[in-house]
């Protein structure tokens, strides 16, 4: 139709200098219809063009609790040996798997409150490691890490809300 519509508007306008621009009639009606009608093509435009999408990259949200949890889960068939060497992927693991769960249960629609005893535990863990995730600093407070991560499990699978 926008092309049909060039055509007739150099065809009047005789193709020459000026030629892209509407020429003007004699009957001012005409000049309204024509406006109108190129109104309506570029608001159609407007609506049918595809959106733009937004470049802009979003934060990742936490994981679903679900999720989180199951990740916590994945680590209860594995363990260490404090002091022999073999400490420093597991502790880092779990205490890792414990802080995204952490963020998860305090994003979940169902509110902290929900949690409140694993969010009670997770804090009291959180409170004694500190900020050091040194291997010989998690070794010294593994007992504490692993129980912290088996009373969650428990928890989390207590109904109505099971968790697995």
């Amino acid at each position: 139709m926008a092309a049909a519509l060039v055509s007739c508007t150099q065809a009047s306008s005789g193709g020459g200098p000026g030629a892209d621009v509407p020429g003007t009639s004699a009957e001012p009606a005409a000049d309204r219809a024509r406006g109108a009608e190129s109104a309506g093509d570029a608001d159609r435009a407007g609506r049918e063009a595809p959106t733009r999408e937004d470049t802009a990259v979003p934060s990742p949200e936490p994981a679903l609790v679900r999720d989180a949890f199951a990740t916590l889960q994945a680590t209860l068939g594995e363990t260490c040996t404090p002091g022999a060497g073999d400490c420093a992927y597991f502790l880092g693991r779990v205490t890792q798997e414990l802080t995204e769960l952490d963020a998860s249960m305090r994003a979940d629609s169902k509110g902290p409150g929900h949690f409140a005893k694993p969010l009670a535990d997770m804090k009291a863990l959180f409170a004694t490691l500190g900020e050091d995730r040194t291997e010989a600093h998690l070794e010294k407070h593994f007992s504490a890490i692993v129980g912290t991560r088996d009373g969650i499990n428990t928890w989390m699978q207590d109904p109505p809300d099971d968790y697995r």
